[in-house]
């Protein structure tokens, strides 16, 4: 496997996303459960097929640029060839600032190269992105994600107490981060909020971070240009609202939280990642039931 990701990683990258592409649709017709889902998601959300349907390639170029962006030669000046940059102002403004940045970025577009992109664009001036990861569970994806995470532009801590404490202590520092705001935690690590319509059980991390540190936090997306041309990185300011209120409770911030991500998913529902389980149970007991009144 190690040695086909490394053949494939030599393929020029629009080459591949046309290619996943395909693959997207192959998987399409020859999964009903796939399909299953996915059309579930995106309708319960009100999406029509004609908002969604690109979303159905998306994921095979998903998959298909990994062995690129992990395997791929560093340095700034082979992202300028395939990304482009589009309100980046405000977000290197708060970075100079030096008082801590949060990007959130969710399972939309290419957040794997939205990481790389912005640790490599920063690094020398402001440090590498540091960011919270949990290893590969498989022996073979250890040497493969390695190329991604360990680069001069990031830097990564556990899922631990330790590592969100480390985090903590990289934004009171006026360091950057980015999360994923869209996964789904473990049971008690999170609260109940309306996502697209219907409740889901959302992260209380990211309003802490926000609230114990005094961080900016901005919205983001690297949205995947058609027909291979590459990324176009995108990021806005997401402040005065409960997530960075200290005196917010949980449900308040994280309700705040999910409507900037609905707002990003929403004007790009054709690179949203609808198979994703984000409305299921964490596993426990019925504190893990979503309220009554929020029931869909």
């Amino acid at each position: 496997m190690i040695v086909l990701f490394r053949l494939l990683a030599r393929v020029p990258l629009s080459w591949m996303h046309q290619l996943g592409v395909v693959f997207g649709w192959l998987v399409w017709w020859t999964s009903p459960g796939y399909r299953r889902r996915f059309r579930a998601n995106a309708e319960a959300a009100g999406f029509t097929p004609a908002q969604y349907r690109p979303a159905i390639g998306a994921a095979g170029a998903m998959v298909a640029e990994l062995p690129w962006l992990w395997l791929r030669p560093q340095g700034e000046s082979v992202l300028s060839k395939v990304v482009r940059w589009e309100g980046i102002e405000a977000f290197e403004a708060a970075l100079a600032a030096r008082k801590g940045v949060i990007i959130i970025s969710p399972h939309l577009g290419s957040w794997e190269m939205y990481g790389q992109a912005l640790g490599e664009r920063f690094v020398a001036q402001y440090g590498p992105l540091t960011a919270l990861f949990r290893p590969a569970r498989k022996s073979w994806m250890t040497e493969l994600v390695a190329g991604s995470r360990d680069r001069p532009g990031l830097h990564t801590l556990p899922t631990s107490v330790a590592g969100v404490r480390g985090l903590m202590r990289v934004l009171r520092a006026g360091g950057y981060t980015g999360l994923l705001p869209d996964q789904v935690p473990p049971l008690g690590q999170g609260v109940w909020a309306p996502f697209l319509g219907r409740p889901a059980y959302t992260m209380t991390l990211l309003p802490r971070l926000a609230q114990q540190t005094g961080a900016r936090v901005f919205l983001g997306v690297c949205e995947r240009l058609p027909r291979g041309r590459g990324y176009v990185i995108r990021c806005e300011p997401f402040d005065g609202t409960a997530l960075n209120d200290p005196k917010a409770t949980p449900e308040a911030a994280a309700a705040a939280m999910n409507e900037g991500i609905e707002r990003l998913v929403r004007a790009l529902p054709g690179q949203y990642v609808w198979d994703y389980a984000r409305f299921k149970q964490p596993r426990g007991d019925a504190a893990g039931t979503p309220p009554r009144e929020a029931a869909p």
